[in-house]
């Protein structure tokens, strides 16, 4: 009786650790695609942000490239 009590005793600890290592991984598993899902988020402003830093680069360079394309005019006047 006392052996059946243990045994039982031992099992019922086993399988509590077990639970309690498998609901973990649960919990590990659901954060993990919680920092991917952020990680994906970011990656797309990220992305955002850089066309939009080239849309404003390309739209400056256009501006001082006509205004060089005037400078030049007004040099090769005042040469004159």
């Amino acid at each position: 009786m006392a052996e059946d009590a243990i045994l039982r005793v031992t099992l019922a600890v086993i399988i509590g650790t077990l639970a309690a290592i498998v609901y973990s991984l649960r919990v590990l598993v659901l954060m993990e695609r919680r920092v991917a899902r952020m990680e994906r988020h970011i990656e797309s402003i990220a992305l955002r942000i850089v066309e939009e830093e080239y849309r404003i680069e390309s739209g400056m360079g256009v501006r001082s490239r006509a205004a060089k394309s005037k400078m030049s005019k007004k040099t090769k006047r005042s040469k004159r």
